[in-house]
């Protein structure tokens, strides 16, 4: 999988397991540092070279799930609070000299890096160059320890190629870091962590721990072995860093060896006590690195076999470097720790770290791969519901509504101000008027509930997310009486490009079709599951909420007359699209050759989007990709519109023309959406979202970020979409429409208990195969046709 540079064309790849750059490109290195980053739930390392300093070519940055801090910023006068992911700590630090020289700081006059996608390795080659001409080869291998989630390592071998003499390598640990890997955030203060103590030891061990201004304590630990063996002298300790030497006599051609072995805890950690004396203990005591990294290969060979996806395209690089840095996100070490899904992984500072709605895009993918990680990642929200609640009450209304970016403790995190790099302006912010948040956090339980059939964690907390939900939803509607219906004011949906009316005083819009049939579903799902639960538990939900039995039937009353807008035949984005004017999108493009930000050209150029049918992403057509066709025309129906078979089709041709696809997310939805009328497009649509980040589509975001929702969402465009995957009414329903480019398919999931259900679909035969074991046999429905597969057995399908 070589990219350098990166091409879009599909080709043979040498490697499709190997993702591999060669040579020093500045204005790639951002990127390549993102990609190239490392990690296993609990902590993840950008591919940053170990002797690089933030410089605005390279950002070394660490990262641990759920470590926020809040701290407040003023900008344009006012001050604003916000929180952020922290870069923690950055153990990489190591460098080397010939005595007396200068120390290394790059670039090589070679190299190349190579990450391991099978086994989680990051290899880097140089040859480095030194003032004098002394040539010295550079082998680094890096892993973040699938096995052991508080353990780095990094192993340093130096050769000299054409010299002899004394050698010097230092190591450190940094915590003078701070948050400064995204430019537009440079007014924003900076500074998360403050030095509690750092230390070196005469056998070379060094520690450091500093605090977060919440008062988490982080704490470092790193032991190292040096082949030839060599004593540590020359410690170098200063507030926020410890740092030691090591000298040695090097001979040509003799390599020298550097194992780095790094142990990380916080106070917020399980099981842990100190976090300093647990840091300390288990680097004293780890293995060496090639230990680990058989450990470590292991797991992931494991995680591998779970995550099978055999596809029959060209090009699977970018789909096994999606699902690797998904798993590096989400694991079994980030399970417990109360996190949820950053929308831009541990890969970087983007987005502040935040929680958004891109968990929707996620959490299909791990409910039929990894069912435990998306409970854990629902759990994250049923914590959080209390601070729900407070904001609904906040707005005078009932029930719980989930914020629009979560961190630390479930407030609102949006920001109320962003600045528009084009114009320089610091404008308004009313993103946080996305409460459709709250209904995905919704379908995610009950898609959850489909997948596993966990009756008791919808009866421990997904019925009361559900119940709280649909109560937010009841009371914000409000009875319009010349419609005879209910309407939804002042809200924002997907699209993001329209906060206001452009006639209006005020921002927010109103009856978004998609959150309106959205909470429609919530509604009806709400009641659905107190009829799932336990008489004894339900009742129990009763009390604790206060739930009278007309609660229920009003939100049937309700959600069976919320206002849908229509107009030429398609759902309206909202009430009053038709009143927008159309852009000249000639002259447009042809002033502006990448349209992805039109929103930002538009204000720098003293307009806005709001006076246009213009939109940056999936809207209305977002309900095609959580409800199949049948299924949406059912919801409509259900809301008293009588929608026919070409709806969809004449929805879709409508508004992708008017879409610029401002997020990566868009190319998922509408790869998903065309796959019922336009295979073609929709294939092209699946690769641009495959390889958003691999060719940085967005163009420089990737630095900042991987985009874990369109990677995701890319996969799960194999799994479900092009396979017709549904998880409904207790059976697997399929309906393969696999594109022209996809010969055939075959995976391996986990349905209800089952942890080996195969699917294999081509051009002529479905295959559904279940591994022996005790569970009930699974019910599949495919195209009229339904029958029951025991443990151990397999049925074929003809198409």
């Amino acid at each position: 999988m070589d990219h350098h540079p990166p091409s879009r064309r599909d080709g043979p790849e040498p490697d499709p397991w190997t993702l591999r750059w060669s040579g020093y490109e500045p204005a790639e290195e951002g990127l390549r540092e993102a990609l190239c980053t490392v990690g296993n739930g609990y902590l993840a390392t950008r591919g940053a070279a170990p002797e690089a300093a933030a410089d605005g070519v390279h950002y070394p940055g660490t990262y641990l799930a759920g470590c926020y801090d809040r701290t407040g910023s003023v900008v344009g006068g006012r001050m604003f609070a916000h929180e952020d992911l922290v870069n923690c700590p950055n153990w990489l630090p190591v460098t080397f000299r010939r005595a007396g020289g200068e120390w290394f700081t790059g670039p090589p006059e070679q190299q190349e890096l190579d990450l391991d996608l099978r086994r989680g390795v990051l290899t880097r080659r140089a040859l480095c160059v030194d003032a004098g001409g002394r040539r010295t080869r550079l082998l680094q291998r890096r892993i973040a320890s699938q096995a052991r989630p508080h353990l780095a390592a990094l192993e340093t071998v130096l050769t000299p190629e054409d010299w002899s003499g004394p050698l010097e390598v230092r190591s450190a640990l940094d915590g003078t870091v701070t948050n400064s890997g995204v430019p537009r955030y440079a007014g924003l203060t900076a500074r998360h962590l403050t030095p509690l103590g750092q230390g070196t030891e005469p056998d070379g061990t060094l520690w450091l721990q500093t605090a977060t201004g919440a008062g988490r304590r982080i704490a470092l630990a790193a032991r190292h072995r040096l082949h030839p063996a060599a004593d540590a002298s020359d410690g170098d300790t200063r507030p926020g860093l410890a740092g030691c030497t090591f000298r040695l006599d090097a001979a040509a051609g003799v390599p020298v060896t550097l194992d780095k072995t790094v142990a990380v805890h916080t106070s917020h950690d399980p099981a842990t006590g100190d976090p300093l004396d647990a840091a300390r203990q288990l680097a004293a005591t780890a293995p060496d690195f090639t230990t680990l990294l058989d450990e470590h290969a292991l797991r992931w060979e494991q995680l591998w076999r779970r995550c099978r996806i055999d596809a029959d395209f060209p090009g699977l690089g970018p789909l096994h470097l999606s699902l690797f840095h998904l798993l590096q996100t989400c694991s079994e070490h980030s399970a417990d720790l109360d996190v949820g899904i950053p929308a831009r992984g541990l890969h970087g500072e983007a987005y502040r770290g935040h929680v958004f709605w891109d968990e929707l895009f996620v959490l299909r993918l791990l409910d039929l791969r990894f069912p435990e990680l998306a409970r854990a990642a629902l759990r994250y929200r049923h914590r959080r519901l209390d601070a729900a609640r407070r904001a609904a009450r906040a707005e005078g209304l009932r029930g719980a509504s989930y914020p629009w970016q979560s961190a630390g403790d479930g407030q609102e995190q949006s920001a109320r101000v962003h600045l528009n790099p084009l114009s320089g302006r610091w404008l308004p912010d009313h993103s946080h008027l996305q409460r459709h948040v709250g209904s995905a956090v919704a379908y995610n339980v009950w898609q959850y509930y489909q997948a596993t059939g966990d009756r008791d964690f919808l009866a421990e907390a997904g019925t009361e997310i559900l119940v709280e939900t649909a109560r937010y939803w009841a009371s914000a509607a409000e009875y319009a009486p010349a419609r005879q219906r209910w309407s939804i004011r002042g809200v924002l949906g997907p699209d993001e490009y329209h906060d206001a009316y452009p006639w209006a005083d005020r921002p927010g819009l109103d009856d978004n079709a998609y959150t309106n049939v959205l909470a429609s579903w919530v509604l009806a799902r709400a009641a659905d599951a107190l009829d799932l639960l336990p008489a004894r538990r339900r009742a129990e939900l009763a009390e604790r909420l206060a739930l009278d039995a007309a609660e229920p039937d009003r939100w049937q009353e309700i959600g069976r007359h919320l206002h849908v807008p229509f107009h030429d035949g398609v759902i309206s984005q909202f009430d009053g699209y038709e009143r927008l004017a159309e852009l000249d999108w000639d002259a447009y493009r042809r002033r502006h050759p990448d349209l992805r930000r039109l929103d930002r050209i538009l204000e720098a150029e003293g307009d806005s989007a709001n006076r246009y049918r213009v939109s940056k992403q999936a809207d209305a057509l977002m309900l095609w990709y959580l409800f199949s066709a049948r299924e949406v025309r059912d919801l409509l129906r259900r809301l008293g519109h009588p929608a026919g078979h070409e709806l969809m089709r004449r929805t879709a041709s409508y508004y992708l023309p008017r879409t610029v696809h401002g997020s990566t997310l868009s190319s998922v939805v509408h790869a998903w959406v065309l796959t019922r009328c336009d295979r073609r497009s929709s294939w092209r649509h699946f690769r641009d979202a495959l390889t958003a980040d691999l060719h940085d589509a967005q163009g420089g975001t990737t630095r900042e970020g991987v985009h874990l929702g369109a990677m995701a969402g890319a996969v799960d465009l194999l799994q479900r979409c092009y396979t017709g995957l549904e998880l409904r009414e207790d059976a697997l329903w399929l309906d393969p429409r696999l594109p022209s480019a996809l010969g055939s398919l075959t995976m391996d999931l986990r349905y209800r208990g089952h942890w080996g259900v195969r699917i294999a679909v081509d051009r002529k035969n479905v295959t559904v195969a279940l591994d022996p074991d005790h569970q009930e046999p699974v019910t599949v429905h495919l195209r009229g046709t339904t029958a029951r597969v025991g443990p151990g057995g397999s049925r074929t399908f003809a198409l």
